[in-house]
């Protein structure tokens, strides 16, 4: 009994089978476009390719697609190269397409596919790029000195950057002995000292660019250690010095723009840098007088002037203050001692004496009594003015009621 296969089982058997063919891989199909579809979604392109007796299927996804250096419409006869596969969701078998170019000279394209497989696979395509001058002092030019090429960069690179120096290294960029003269070219600019080398010409035909598509003017600027601008024909034709190029221009002019940078636009930054300068200086100035008017304030506040001259009143405040309680002290003190002196003078004998009184001794001894003196004692008796001895002839004591007692 036959085995029983799922659809899905099958195609995906049959995928197999052919993805591992090698007589289906990498290989060419010509043919004529006869359907065209390109998704402006996902960026693929999906068409056919037919002969006199017979139709394939292809897809070529959208990074091959960005690619190609021409348009593809039906009618055009192609080279499709790429690999068989199935898409097994329809059943579908197809032409995995990796590259396409138009057919005619179909062994030059051939060549050309090869050429560029094998430098991709040496790596020569994936060399980091080199940064380009931004302010270049001087600019080599690899190209005819007859061509409009030279007259266009010129033109531009001295309207966008006055100051730059453009020197030529003449070089025959179309026919048999065009790849020798501009290796040539490239390794003499490569020693000039130049910021940036820029290999261009004008527009032409495939023929007329061939030999930027050779080996050997590929290499030549692989191994340039100066930064390498290529710009050879038109925006639509892409050569192999495109590629390994550290940049690729449309034009030359665009060449020219790409090299430079335009002096009006740096005045205006200059200018613009100069108005930010300013204003951050005087910002920064602002401040700082800020900071200093304060500072100076704190200054003032503790300035020893200021501290001498707050002693000074504080000292003259003290010392007035001292003189007044002093005075007060002194005033009060007089009049306790006049008060004293009147207290003191009240007991004063003299002053008693004065007032008519006398002082009475007897044998060198204040008599105060009469008790102290007897009859026939020699007295003396002290007046405010002297004194005089007296002889006690009687005495008498003075009673209660007044009356006198002799004895």
């Amino acid at each position: 009994m036959n085995t029983i296969l799922s659809v899905s089982a099958v195609n995906t058997y049959v995928s197999f089978k052919l993805k591992n063919d090698p007589k289906l891989r990498g290989i060419a199909v010509s043919g004529e476009l006869t359907d065209v579809n390109i998704n402006h979604g996902s960026g693929h392109m999906y068409f056919t390719l037919s002969d006199n007796q017979s139709s394939i299927k292809a897809v070529m996804f959208s990074s091959s697609v960005q690619k190609l250096n021409f348009y593809p419409k039906v009618g055009l006869s192609v080279i499709a190269f790429g690999s068989i596969d199935v898409y097994e969701r329809a059943g579908i078998y197809q032409l995995n397409c990796t590259q396409l170019l138009i057919s005619g000279k179909g062994s030059e394209n051939l060549r050309l596919a090869q050429l560029k497989e094998e430098l991709a696979k040496s790596g020569v395509f994936n060399k980091p790029k080199k940064p380009i001058a931004k302010y270049p002092k001087m600019l080599a030019l690899v190209t005819s000195p007859t061509g409009a090429a030279i007259k266009d960069v010129i033109s531009v690179a001295k309207r966008r950057f006055p100051s730059v120096k453009i020197k030529l290294f003449p070089a025959v960029v179309q026919g048999i002995e065009a790849p020798k003269s501009i290796c040539g070219a490239i390794a003499d600019a490569d020693k000039s000292g130049a910021d940036t080398v820029i290999l261009t010409r004008g527009g032409g035909s495939n023929d007329d660019l061939s030999c930027f598509n050779t080996k050997e003017v590929v290499m030549a600027v692989y191994n340039c250690k100066t930064p390498v601008v290529s710009a050879v024909g038109h925006e639509i034709d892409v050569c192999l010095c495109d590629l390994v190029a550290d940049l690729r221009a449309p034009t030359p002019s665009g060449a020219a723009e790409l090299c430079t940078s335009d002096i009006n636009e740096i005045c205006r930054e200059i200018k613009y840098l100069q108005q930010s300068i300013k204003s951050a200086a005087q910002k920064k100035m602002s401040y700082a007088e800020s900071e200093i008017s304060g500072f100076l304030r704190l200054i003032n506040a503790y300035s020893p002037q200021k501290k001498l001259e707050s002693l000074k009143y504080e000292t003259a405040a003290l010392r007035a203050s001292l003189c007044s309680l002093y005075s007060q002290k002194l005033s009060r003190f007089e009049k306790d001692v006049l008060n004293f002196k009147q207290i003191l003078g009240s007991f004063d004998p003299m002053n008693v004496i004065s007032r008519g009184y006398a002082l009475v001794y007897n044998r060198d001894e204040l008599a105060t009594s009469v008790s102290g003196v007897s009859s026939g004692d020699n007295i003396k008796v002290v007046l405010k003015d002297g004194s005089f001895t007296a002889e006690v002839l009687s005495k008498q004591t003075a009673n209660a009621d007044n009356g006198d007692n002799s004895i």
